[in-house]
């Protein structure tokens, strides 16, 4: 299964449009979109969003989403994955990342893992 994306609030938009812009088949929604999460919505349900619509999350929620995350695991659930935004990362390089990563990978390859981005 190909990989579909969700971005945390905390990315600007242009991200989404510019992965659409590389790769119009990339299923990538946005934090606020119709259908999805609104804005401002707590990490707990963005984590059960994720588990249920199997899409990987990428964030620069480096403070909060971690230990969000461990509850999460110790309730037993999955999700498909996080990739956390390292620091200083520009927009281009983020878009290039989430396009590359998606053409080399499937989505189950991102069960349950973790990992920065770039890689």
């Amino acid at each position: 299964m190909k990989i579909r994306y969700l971005l945390d609030e905390n990315l600007p938009p242009r991200i989404k449009l510019g992965v659409q812009r590389i790769e119009q088949q990339i299923d990538v929604l946005r934090v606020g979109d119709p259908d999805v999460p609104p804005l401002q919505t707590k990490d707990p349900e963005i984590l059960h969003y994720l588990e249920l619509s199997q899409r990987i999350l990428v964030t620069r929620d480096r403070a909060s989403m971690p230990g969000h995350l461990q509850d999460f695991w110790a309730e037993g659930d999955q999700l498909w994955g996080i990739l956390l935004v390292r620091p200083h990362t520009s927009t281009g390089r983020l878009i290039q990342e989430l396009h590359f990563i998606w053409e080399a990978s499937e989505a189950e390859e991102w069960r349950d893992k973790v990992d920065w981005i770039p890689l």
